[in-house]
Parts: structure tokens; sequence; C-alpha cells
């Protein structure tokens, strides 16, 4: 069914078992004391699930080039014998794998940082040092020391970053090198440094070592490189013999989403596609592809010749193992949300996943088939109660599980209706897959009560939230006000003036909802976002209109402050600049004074305000549903709560479902 994506790929000195390239994650593992024999548990079970090549977080080749002052670094021999742990375990699995080579460039969060020239990212603390010619040279020389170690480590390859706005970016483009000696200036310059690091890597690895350049082929940052520029050098990465060309898009101070579940799927193979046809390497294509059907069409097309996932394996370390076995509807697939891996690694946390609190606690979350099955009922079948149920069915538990709908899903079957969440779909099929794969029995339009609980030897309470009621004159009016849940449920009609109350996750997605354009086509998706498809302009930008609703939408906060940002450090900033764009009127320091047919009455600075509103969305957070709780110390202590039902708080589905697999593994 997926023979293009399963086909090995003929490298000439070694092959990979399939066209799957597991993409480089910074997972947190890196630096921690026992991180290295986590690491290895983390790749071993994606390499045991049939992955062809594997690409580690980035490590730095030198002191200068890390991230933060104590990011991973790879350049001495004793790194290597510690790396030969994970080699080990990813080889015992047939698996390959390469470690990707990182230098921060003016990205580094450190005073040490260094680049092409003294210009500070807008996105870093520090300016940079220019480098001397002889620092340039020297990071050249710990490129190739560090590619050397890592083939003594037992690596099958290295990959060089060489976009997303690092160091080897920053040398490639105009907007980020003004040097006027050989390594900058014109386009042949600045594309030096590159060539050299690749050139130099070749001489120490020999030519039986998979060398991977990560290339920068849409930068989407002003002054960035040509479509021309681009094929240029991957002809002369390839000239410098490099294995293989991987895809990278965006810079990291680009102002335009790139992998959020915001982005359509496979928004950008038809980059690689056009670089393509003008190099023999092989080439690899990413981001938001997370389903082998997505993989085959690509490689079938002829769009690419492998495809790079990075967090559908942290969803799915089986992925490509049940693609082979015609078992994808068993997949866990990535809905792209970024809340549990890269919101996490930029706090500083260790990576994980959202849908599979397992990803990078291989070693600490291991469940075990229990020696005495319990009967254990779970009451609700959201995210919480589904994770628990699953894990504790899979566990060897007889588990009943009530819902009081007439389907599963909880909140996610609101949150799959917001456009760009459509993905959360997937979750909820991945489990009802589970419920059937477990044997959990599921009984829907059911309300549990104390006694029909009372005879099971455990029971969790996975009851969810429901909209928190707020106080304000005429709220009760149901012709000019209706709680979120009502909204995205049964498609209330708002009419074209509308104020939400509550600018959090909720608010943020509504507003979104309601002033969404009616094409959902890729093509409309890159106009709206200015993106070139000719790359004709640098870095591939084009200036474009913003995409202005038809629809008066305020959305209101009482805290004063940034409006509209919604929860996730990595996606909050999209959700913000999508209500600019649509012209969504976003108001902090709110006090609320009453509503009636007029509309909304609102005061701010003590400044009376009228909102002529056709109705008012009430999206001010959420309260615990707690069913017969008076009854619940009866239990004792066989009655465990997780989820909404424990706390309601922000949505939050990372610690609904950890929570729920936790548990399952407890119980």
């Amino acid at each position: 069914m997926y023979s293009n994506l399963l086909k090995p790929l003929d490298l000439g000195f070694t092959q990979l078992r399939n066209r799957v390239l597991m993409g480089s994650m910074h997972t947190g593992l890196e630096e921690d004391k026992k991180g290295l024999d986590r690491l290895a548990a983390f790749y071993a079970e994606r390499a045991k699930g049939g992955v062809g090549l594997i690409v580690t977080g980035g490590f730095s080749p030198n002191l200068r080039g890390r991230l933060h002052p104590f990011s991973a670094e790879f350049s001495k021999p004793k790194h290597a014998k510690a790396h030969q742990v994970v080699t080990e375990a990813v080889h015992q699995h047939g698996g390959k794998i390469a470690l990707q080579l990182l230098h921060a460039g003016r990205y580094a969060m450190h005073p040490f940082a260094q680049s092409a020239s003294a210009i500070r990212a807008p996105i870093a603390r520090f300016a940079p040092s220019e480098m001397s010619t002889r620092q340039i040279n020297n990071t050249i020389e710990a490129f190739a020391n560090s590619a050397e170690l890592a083939q003594l480590a037992g690596y099958d390859g290295v990959e060089v970053m060489g976009s997303e706005g690092y160091l080897i970016n920053q040398f490639i483009c105009q907007r980020t090198n003004n040097r006027y000696d050989e390594w900058g200036g014109d386009y042949q310059n600045r594309m030096r440094f590159p060539l050299e690091i690749v050139k130099s890597i070749r001489r120490k690895v020999g030519e039986r070592f998979i060398i991977i350049f990560r290339l920068s082929m849409l930068d989407l940052v002003e002054q960035g490189s040509t479509f021309d520029e681009v094929v240029l050098l991957a002809q002369e990465l390839e000239k410098a013999g490099v294995t293989i060309i991987n895809t990278g898009i965006g810079w990291h101070e680009a102002r335009i989403p790139t992998i959020a579940t915001q982005v359509p799927r496979s928004a950008f193979t038809w980059v690689t596609e056009k670089v393509k046809p003008h190099v023999s390497v092989p080439i690899v294509t990413c981001n938001r592809i997370n389903t082998p059907e997505e993989g085959e069409r690509i490689i079938a097309e002829g769009q690419a010749d492998m495809v790079s996932m990075a967090r559908p394996f942290l969803a799915d370390p089986y992925f490509v193992a049940k693609a082979e076995k015609q078992q994808a509807a068993l997949i866990n697939t990535c809905i792209g949300c970024n809340q549990a891996c890269l919101d996490n690694v930029f706090k500083g946390k260790r990576a994980s996943c959202l849908v599979n609190p397992y990803a990078c606690r291989e070693t600490e979350l291991i469940p075990v088939n229990t020696d005495t099955p319990k009967s254990i009922a779970v009451v609700g079948a959201g995210p919480a109660g589904l994770a628990c149920a699953t894990t504790l069915a899979q566990r060897g538990h007889n588990v009943d599980l009530f819902e009081r709908s007439d389907r599963i899903g909880g909140q996610f079957r609101l949150a799959m209706q917001i456009p760009g969440k459509e993905e959360f779909r997937e979750t909820i099929r991945y489990f009802a897959n589970q419920i059937d794969e477990t044997g959990v029995k599921l009984h829907l339009d059911t309300e549990a009560n104390a006694d029909l609980l009372s005879e099971y030897d455990e029971v969790v309470m996975a009851s969810g939230v429901t909209p928190r009621k707020v106080h304000i004159d005429g709220i009760d009016n149901p012709d000019k006000v209706v709680d979120y849940q009502t909204l995205i449920r049964d498609k209330t009609y708002v009419g074209d003036k509308v104020a939400i109350v509550g600018a959090g996750g909720i608010g943020v997605d509504v507003a979104s909802m309601l002033t969404e354009p009616e094409s959902h086509q890729l093509d409309d998706w890159l106009y709206e976002w200015g993106i070139d498809k000719e790359i004709a302009h640098p870095g591939g930008l084009y200036p474009y209109p913003d995409a202005m609703s038809d629809k008066t939408v305020w959305v209101l906060q009482r805290r004063k402050g940034r409006v509209g940002k919604g929860p996730g450090k990595t996606t909050g900033w999209i959700h913000k600049r999508t209500l600019e764009k649509r012209g969504v009127n976003l108001l902090g320091g709110v006090s609320y004074e009453k509503i009636d047919e007029q509309g909304l009455h609102i005061s701010i600075d003590d400044q009376p305000q009228l909102l002529d509103a056709d109705k008012v969305i009430i999206c001010a957070g959420q309260e615990s549903v707690r069913p017969f709780e008076n009854q619940w110390p009866e239990f004792g202590d066989k009655l465990h709560v997780i989820g909404g039902a424990d706390y309601a708080g922000e949505l939050d589905a990372v610690r609904a479902i950890k929570q729920g697999v936790e548990l399952g593994i407890k119980l």
C-alpha cells in the first residue's frame, strides 16, 4: 500500500531500509545527567519501529556554538565514547542514525555569541561578535573534527545544520552577512562557508559516511536567498560531497508559521519539488507531514526522495512498522500542537508529546501486564478518560468506560471543529481504535451514578469540564448570549457583530473560527501569509494585504496587557497575528457592565463603551464537572480524579492525557 514510501534507498556505499527520515528534534535529554542512556532508549524505540534514518537533536561543534551556556556539545573524544550507548542501541534494532551538528551563531543565548556580522537577532538577548578569519577557519575545522568523532562513536553520518537561521544560514544571506572579505559580499563568497565545512568533513570521514546538509530552501525573512541562489548552493554542495540534501523552511525569527497545526499538511513540499530536478543526490522534504498516505503521495509524485517527520515520531515510535503492517489506523497521529514538545523545550524542560506521554520517558513510564486483573470503571470519554481506560485495558484490567453523550472525545470533539485544529479528530480516531484493540467496554449515552459504580474495584472520575459561568447583568438572555460549547456544537448563528468575553485559548479559537476565510486551499493560505511560490523575491516573501474579515469581532479580557495571544509559547504569536490580520479588535482591561438588546456595555479605564454586538459569546474559562460529588467520600481510596474533573483551569490536554496514562500504569 505504501510501496514508494517503504522502498529502500540506495546511497551507493550503504542502503536505507525506507524513505522515512526521523527529523532532528531537541528533547532536553541531550543535557540531562542520565540523558544519553535515556536518549538511547528513546532512539532505540524509533529504530525498533522501523524508521529508515534517525537524525539527533543538534550538538554544537565547539563552545561558542552552543545555543545555551549548558547546551550539548560534541567536540572531544570523551563525547564520542559516551555516545556509543546511543549508536549501539539504534544499530541493535537495524536502524541508522546521524548526529546533527548545529552552531547557533547569533541565536546563541550567551554573551560569547558570534556570527558572520555583528548584527543582533530580533529573538536574541545578545549581539554577536563578528568572526575573524581565524575564527571562521577554526569553526570549519571544529565541524570536521566533530564529524570525525561522530564516526568514531558509531554514527552512520552527520547532518550539517545549514538552515533555520543558525550560523551557516547567517553566512549565506545578506540579511546577516555584511562582510567585505572572502566570506562576504557576492553570493559566491557568502556560500563559501558551508561549502568549506562540507569539504573539510568529507576529507576527514572518507567516502563511506553519510553527510546530510540541511539547506534553507525558503528563508521567509527579508534579504533571504532567492530560488536561483538556493539551486546554485545545492549544486555546489553536491560537488563538495554531500550524500543527502534535507529541506529547511523558515528562520526562527520569521513571522510566518511553518510547523504549527494551523499550517496545512505538506504545505512546503512544493519547495523541495522545485529544487529536486537541479541535483542528483537524494533530497528530503519536511514540515507537517504526519500520515503514511501523505508520505506515499509525496514520493510517488516525485516531490522528494525521502520525507522527514520529527514530531510524528514523538507521537508514535512505531509509525513505520504500523504502515508496513497495513495498520495505519492504529498510528497515534501528531496533531502539530507543540504543547508538550517545542513549548517544553523553549521553557528549558524535557520534551514529550501531548498524545503520547511515553515520549522521552521510555525508561520511566513502563506499563506492565497485571497479574491481578481488576474491574475498573472510568467515567468520561474525553482525553483523560480515554488515555486511562485504554492503558488499563492494555495491561489486562477489565474496564468499563461510561460517557453521558453519544460519542467519545470530550473537549477534543469541540477543538476539531476549529479551523486549523482539524488534526484533533485524529486523536479521537486513534482512541476509538484503541478501545477496540484493548477490549475496553464502552457505554455511550450512560450517566454514571454512585449505585452503578459501587461494585467496581476502582473508579476513575474523568468527567471533564463545563463552561464557567460569569456574572454579568443580562447574561441569561438566550437570544443575545451563548457559551462556547453550545456555539461550536450547535453552529449557533451569531450575526455580523460579535463580542467574545474571554481572551484565553478558547476565546482566541472562537475568534479565529468566526473570521476564517471560506477557501481552505493551500495557495490561499500561502497568499494570506505572503509566501511567494516562485521564490523570485529574496526569502520567498512578497508584500500582501491583510485578509480582513467581513465580521466585526471584539475579543475582551479583564486583565490589562497583551490580548489574543492564547496559550502556547511557540504558537501564541501565530494566533495573535492571525486575529490582527483579520481586523479583530483586541481589548484588555475591560469591565463588563451589562448585556441588553443594544449589545454589550463595557468600560475601559472608567470610560463607558457600547459594543453593538448581535451576539455575546462566553469564553471565560471552565469549571470541573463532578457528578454526585457529595457521595465521593463513600468510595474512599478506590476513587481517582483526573483531567478537567481534577482541575479545570485553562484547557490542558497535556496534563489530562499524562494523568490518564500515569494512573493507568499505577493501578
